[in-house]
């Protein structure tokens, strides 16, 4: 069995829902000793930015800020698909903790050796 995990986000404030449920299940990976990566694709790398999710909160859930804040504190890495993050002209030096810019090279990398990935 795999010790890491993968969650593919590629959604933002565009379905918060999604957004939010990606986090609480990769902080439960972690929980689970899992070595756990949220890769943000398309749409979900607004959520590199400092101060994008601070109005996300779903009923039921902890805020997307603090779920996001506790993923970082606690290991998880946040990796962020380049030309996604380059289309939608993103400041890289606003990147939340945790969050790096990628290739999907470094992608493929993780997931050839059988990491499971889920996707929202």
């Amino acid at each position: 069995m795999s010790d890491k995990f993968c969650v593919m986000l590629t959604c933002a404030k565009n379905d918060t829902d999604k957004s939010t449920v990606a986090f609480v299940i990769a902080n439960a990976a972690l929980g689970s000793e899992k070595d756990t990566t949220v890769f943000l694709s398309t749409e979900g790398v607004q959520l590199s930015q400092k101060g994008y999710s601070d109005d996300i909160h779903e009923e039921g859930f902890l805020p997307l800020k603090e779920l996001m804040d506790n993923f970082a504190e606690a290991g998880g890495s946040i990796l962020v698909c380049a030309p996604c993050f380059r289309k939608r002209g993103l400041d890289e030096d606003n990147l939340v903790d945790g969050a790096r810019i990628v290739g999907g090279a470094v992608l493929v990398e993780l997931l050839s050796d059988g990491t499971p990935c889920v996707s929202y």
